[in-house]
């Protein structure tokens, strides 16, 4: 009997997922999927090592480094073995120049602010914008110049409509 056992392996590049899948002779009677579809969220560490790369890109992990000097006091080793698996999570790509290691990265600042908001709008309001809103126009204060840009930016987004 010739039975199809089908993998889909899910990656994510640029924010969109792309299935890679191979069928093979088996034996075993049934379809088999396994998908991951979590997709990796950015710890605060690798947001401050992103902030540096997107400002800096192409660069190595010494420069990153040398910028984090000022506010953190993070080893050479603790940054590159954090870049390195920043590349795992595919968050950042890698060039090789000879000996020299050269970091970009795999996802815009805008991609990975539009993440972090959603997970949570997502966590803290069920994923509904209004009762976001309604908190925090409740709970924080806004100028008079802050309030006009904000009904300037609704009513613009009304329009698009």
């Amino acid at each position: 009997m010739l039975v199809v056992k089908l993998f889909l392996k899910l990656n994510q590049v640029n924010n969109r997922l792309l299935f890679k899948y191979m069928l093979y002779n088996c034996s075993i009677t049934s379809i088999q999927i396994n998908i991951m579809n979590k997709k990796p969220e950015l710890a605060a560490a690798e947001w401050e090592i992103m902030k540096i790369v997107w400002k800096e890109e192409p660069c190595a992990a010494g420069t990153v480094q040398d910028s984090l000097q000022k506010t953190k006091n993070w080893a050479y080793s603790t940054v590159k073995t954090t870049m390195d698996r920043m590349v795992k999570k595919n968050f950042l790509k890698t060039k090789s120049i000879r000996n020299l290691q050269l970091f970009s990265s795999n996802i815009t600042e805008e991609e990975a602010r539009h993440d972090e908001i959603f997970k949570t709008i997502k966590r803290a309001f069920n994923g509904a914008l209004t009762p976001m809103m309604q908190f925090l126009l409740q709970n924080e204060k806004f100028s008079e110049k802050d309030i006009k840009e904000l009904r300037k930016l609704v009513n613009n987004a009304a329009r698009r409509k």
